[in-house]
């Protein structure tokens, strides 16, 4: 799954220990680019996207996966990233979790032949 939009915060790490070692979870918010924007909280773990790369006011597309496990009755879902790239024009690159290393990716283009013609619809709405 993806999720497009502009980071508007980057929360500070959490560190801790378990019985495999320490990890780290970071948080960030990206708010949508649709007409009713929403505010997504998506964590990365153990650094596998460094988002010191990253600004506030980033426009970006992140790969997220979604998770949810069951504790004591309750559901908790889960919001993990693991690719980011950033769009438009504040840069073309691209990060990823599963290698850890940036590589350049060509800006988007589009290509709306439909929006240049002048036909009217019929519809009413």
């Amino acid at each position: 799954m993806e999720v497009e939009g502009k980071i508007i915060q980057i929360i500070e790490p959490q560190i801790g220990t378990s019985a495999k070692g320490q990890w780290k979870k970071q948080d960030f918010i990206v708010e949508t680019n649709e007409q009713f924007p929403k505010k997504v909280c998506i964590g990365v773990f153990n650094d596998k996207i460094p988002l010191s790369s990253f600004n506030i006011g980033s426009q970006v597309k992140v790969h997220i996966n979604l998770e949810s496990r069951e504790f004591n009755g309750k559901w908790y879902t889960n919001i993990n990233g693991w690719k980011i790239e950033l769009l438009g024009d504040s840069a073309a690159a691209s990060v990823s979790g599963s290698t850890g290393t940036s590589q350049t990716v060509p800006p988007p283009t589009i290509d709306n032949d439909w929006s240049k013609s002048e036909e009217t619809d019929s519809l009413p709405f």
